[in-house]
């Protein structure tokens, strides 16, 4: 590696979609664009799309660590393997793996933009060219249906309800977005760990009939026995903020916690652990879909790079690869392929995505 550079950006969510859930309301995103330059001058680009609310991560942790502890220690060392440059982060920084994602998602971009490749290729795929999504709904009332007009405008006709609340609320919210999308439209909700296991037995018990299809995270991310035992009553479980890295997981599939694993290029430490991740859940039958942290463009790509490569993602539960949608204005040069309903996978080199050129000039 020659060079690593930063770039702190901020960008407000698109007003009419902001996610109003139980761990609060995600109006703005402050994250970290991450460059590296190899010494044949491939440029890389990745994503720290962290919030200290999920990892006690943000843009200006993962700024000061990547400057000041991580570049360091690669710059001069060769690109491959990758995989030994992450090793070379995990000895010198404990956790931080959204902070390590991001320089980890510059270092593949730039490796398959070496090979002339798409990243899902260097990943060893691509099993599939598109990825079908969803989108959050949240808030009540007037909010609620605005938010789900605006989704239906973008395109969206697949979509989680944010829960966890308050039971007799979430019931009256998750019936009236089953009124507002139709009887036959695919519906989950995600509790984002909000609930005690008494109320989410309840709740789940009462939404019986209006074809829900799963619960997220229902309980505390480490009641592993808790989710072992609403998936007893039925309804498909999908854990989230109980995965993050391979212990994690490891722990998850002991304890027969879940149908379905939500990973993140952020909370795995990068593209090539999320993807080992899920090749994990696989060889025990649970299911992976690509989870989201409302990752800007770069992060979105990084995404459905993964999502393409994974031998077995889920057919039931679509993606929440939204990068595209979410915000006000797009980071990207030229925006991802996705109209709502799937995201679809190009053939440029790497990510296939650059920022926009005004973005690019202001890396430091």
């Amino acid at each position: 590696m020659a060079a690593v550079h930063t770039l702190p950006v901020g960008l407000p969510v698109h007003p009419r979609l902001v996610v109003r859930g139980a761990r609060g309301a995600h109006d703005r995103s402050d994250f970290l664009l991450v460059r590296v330059v190899t010494s044949d001058d491939v440029v890389g680009y990745g994503e720290v799309s962290a919030t200290p609310l999920w990892s006690g991560e943000d843009g200006t942790s993962a700024d000061h660590f990547i400057r000041t502890v991580l570049a360091p220690a690669i710059v001069g060392r060769p690109l491959t393997p990758v995989g030994a440059l992450e090793t070379v982060m995990d000895r010198l920084l404990a956790g931080n793996p959204f902070t390590k994602a991001g320089l980890s998602t510059a270092l593949w971009d730039a490796y398959a933009r070496t090979l002339d490749v798409p990243l899902a290729v260097a990943l060893g795929g691509p099993y599939r060219d598109r990825v079908p999504i969803k989108l959050s709904l949240s808030g009540d009332g007037p909010a609620l249906e605005e938010v789900h007009r605006a989704a239906r405008e973008l395109g969206y006709r697949a979509f989680k309800v944010k829960v966890g609340l308050g039971v007799e609320g979430d019931v009256a919210r998750v019936a009236r977005v089953r009124e507002l999308v139709g009887p036959d439209v695919f519906l989950g909700m995600d509790a984002n760990g909000g609930w005690s296991r008494g109320e989410a037995v309840r709740a789940v018990r009462e939404v019986t009939g209006l074809g829900v299809r799963f619960v997220e995270q229902p309980v505390a991310p480490a009641d592993l026995a808790g989710l072992r035992a609403l998936r007893e009553i039925g309804l498909p479980v999908v854990a989230d903020e109980a995965v993050f890295g391979l212990p994690d997981l490891v722990a998850l599939v002991r304890a027969e916690a879940a149908d379905c694993v939500s990973l993140y290029v952020g909370k795995s430490g990068g593209p090539g652990r999320a993807l080992a991740m899920g090749q994990l859940a696989a060889a025990f039958g649970v299911g992976a879909l690509l989870g989201s942290n409302g990752e800007f463009g770069i992060g979105a790509a990084a995404q459905l790079h993964v999502a393409c490569a994974l031998p077995a993602l889920s057919a039931e539960f679509p993606s929440d690869i939204i990068g595209a949608h979410y915000y006000s204005e797009d980071i990207l040069a030229h925006p991802l392929d996705s109209d709502g309903t799937t995201v679809r996978l190009g053939d440029q080199p790497g990510l296939g995505v650059v920022p926009r050129p005004d973005l690019i000039d202001a890396f430091r």
